[in-house]
């Protein structure tokens, strides 16, 4: 008889971690939670440092720490031993009261992740956060965010695409593409692969932090995007001369701001006569992007 094939170790479940990974995880968190007595604010604030700085871009970490500012002017006092689903949902009732509730959905989130740490712990008796109940104030009137394509070739027929680089430049490039805005800051001309017609997605550009290029959102952020032999001919022109590895579109020592390419974008809508004013980040709605099969 084979006895090797009966001392095979386990096999374990992908996603579930290891008896010592619980463990390292659990002494993490005790070296940091403290006492059950201990303010709510206090173990959020080192949660976050925990689990989340350096783990999650900035943008996304300054949601968090937006969230504990709200905390600490809901709850500044609320200790974790009181925190029951009265309590939770009391403060979840007024963050709702001066937000929409995708907004309160979206905060209830970033604080569900350390409350729940906590009653692993024992920190907190049971989970306050079962069955919360999600409201928020009636959402404001929203903008049209895309366009239809009659629409957007009649507004991309008014972009101002002159000799030199300039914002309705990249106006159709992401009009063209679907690209985010921080994407279509960061390419470069050594990006553009004309024999293929494709643009290569892999980074972005800190606009907000001015720190240079940044990784993209996330991974599947990382694309070669097939793009029409028009795009092709202009940007290689276009290109022809800058420098390879330099951002196209980011100027030297002036700080970048979305307002002033939405100023642009506003003005080219009013130029073709219509209503439906855009912002560059609506551009990435689906509807807004041109079929590379329809070139204008």
């Amino acid at each position: 008889m084979n006895y090797r094939a009966f001392s095979r170790a386990p096999v374990r479940t992908p996603g579930v971690p290891r008896p010592s990974e619980w463990v390292g995880r659990a002494a993490a968190i005790r070296a940091y939670s403290g006492k059950s007595t201990d303010l709510l604010v206090h173990y959020y604030k080192n949660w976050i440092s925990v689990y989340k700085e350096g783990a999650i871009r900035e943008v996304t970490l300054a949601k968090y720490r937006m969230s504990l500012a709200w905390l600490e002017k809901l709850v500044p006092d609320l200790r974790l031993c009181d925190v029951t689903r009265i309590t939770y949902q009391q403060i979840i009732n007024e963050y709702a009261k001066e937000h929409e509730r995708q907004t309160t959905m979206d905060f209830h989130h970033q604080i569900k992740g350390a409350i729940l740490d906590a009653v692993d712990e024992g920190l907190i008796p049971c989970n306050p956060t079962r069955k919360v109940i999600i409201k928020g104030k009636t959402p404001s009137q929203k903008k049209i965010k895309y366009l239809n394509q009659f629409e957007l070739h009649t507004l991309l027929k008014n972009l101002k695409l002159e000799k030199e680089v300039n914002w309705d430049w990249l106006i159709l490039l992401i009009a063209k593409t679907g690209m985010r805005f921080s994407e279509a800051l960061a390419i470069t001309p050594r990006d553009f692969d004309f024999s293929h017609q494709i643009v290569s997605v892999s980074k972005t550009w800190d606009y907000k932090g001015d720190t240079g290029f940044a990784p993209t959102k996330n991974k599947s952020s990382v694309r070669k995007i097939q793009v029409d032999w028009q795009v092709v001919m202009q940007f290689s022109t276009l290109v022809r001369d800058l420098p390879p590895d330099k951002p196209i579109f980011v100027p030297e020592d002036i700080p970048i701001y979305n307002s002033t390419v939405n100023g642009v974008l506003e003005r080219r809508c009013k130029q073709s006569k219509k209503k439906k004013i855009l912002t560059v980040f609506s551009k990435r709605i689906k509807n807004a992007k041109i079929s590379i099969n329809s070139p204008i």
